[in-house]
């Protein structure tokens, strides 16, 4: 009898440790981030995450995609959180119900580059419309990431504000490709590109392109963070996204954010506390 007691007892005690043992698990998983190839690209990721895994005893796998590719992932349950830069994009994924909440993260902001023969005229410029309109005038080749991403999408919006139907265009080349291989393609084709700073940035040594268009409003580049839906996707790993959206925007992933300066210049700027 005594021992049919202490069998069940042990039984009990062991099922008791595993369901601990697998909330446990369950609490520390893997947090899965889908995001644009600009902060992967640029190393910020690499730069700012490993002080939130080590606080958080977890690892981050960082999925870079073009922004449309990244909403689509988390759409369909594939992804726990997103970080991307296309706001109205993110405004119509939270009210469709695939996420919580929209948070703002950082900016920064897109830049025309090209050639140094500069073939279009356009260096110096302030207004990236009438350098476009001057690229596709002078049918300049111009090379487009192609692949539905925040920046593509930035630089669609430019062309139908100039009822410029540019693809399909000779001079104009679709790549299908992320920021960075973009980047490599118009230094070898001596073409113009639009591109975040960030990018441009860590690829400007290799490629030989110059900053020819910079500083008009259009141009504006912000970031926005968002846990996938608990709702939907119960299975997610909503406690790790929403830890992660914390502590970017806490004064401590602030400073990491604003500490990153690569060859010493600042690329990406914390949104104002409280600004929306």
């Amino acid at each position: 009898m005594a021992g049919s007691f202490f069998s069940v007892y042990r039984l009990a005690t062991a099922l008791i440790l595993l369901c601990v043992l697998q909330s446990t698990a369950l609490e520390a998983r893997d947090l899965r981030l889908a995001t644009t190839t600009s902060t992967d690209n640029s190393g910020l990721l690499r730069a700012i995450l490993p002080p939130f895994e080590r606080q958080q005893g977890i690892k981050v796998h960082v999925i870079s995609v073009g922004t449309g590719k990244a909403l689509k992932l988390a759409e369909n349950g594939d992804v726990d959180v997103v970080l991307v830069h296309d706001r109205q994009a993110e405004e119509a994924f939270v009210a469709a119900g695939h996420g919580s909440e929209r948070h703002d993260v950082m900016y920064n902001d897109f830049v025309l580059v090209g050639p140094k023969s500069d073939p279009a005229g356009v260096r110096g410029g302030g207004d990236v419309l009438a350098a476009l309109r001057q690229i596709a005038a002078t049918q300049a080749r111009f090379v487009s990431r192609g692949d539905d991403s925040g920046t593509e999408r930035m630089e669609r919006s430019y062309w139908r504000e100039l009822a410029i139907a540019a693809q399909g265009k000779p001079w104009y080349v679709a790549a299908g490709l992320g920021m960075g291989e973009v980047l490599t393609m118009a230094g070898e084709m001596h073409a113009y590109t639009l591109s975040d700073r960030a990018t441009y940035a860590t690829y400007q040594a290799r490629t030989g392109l110059e900053i020819l268009v910079q500083g008009d409003p259009r141009m504006f580049n912000p970031y926005g963070i968002m846990a996938v839906s608990r709702s939907k996707y119960p299975d997610i790993n909503f406690s790790g996204a929403l830890a992660l959206i914390d502590w970017l925007t806490s004064a401590s992933g602030r400073a990491a954010i604003s500490a990153f300066r690569p060859n010493g210049e600042q690329l990406f700027f914390v949104t104002p506390a409280g600004k929306k």
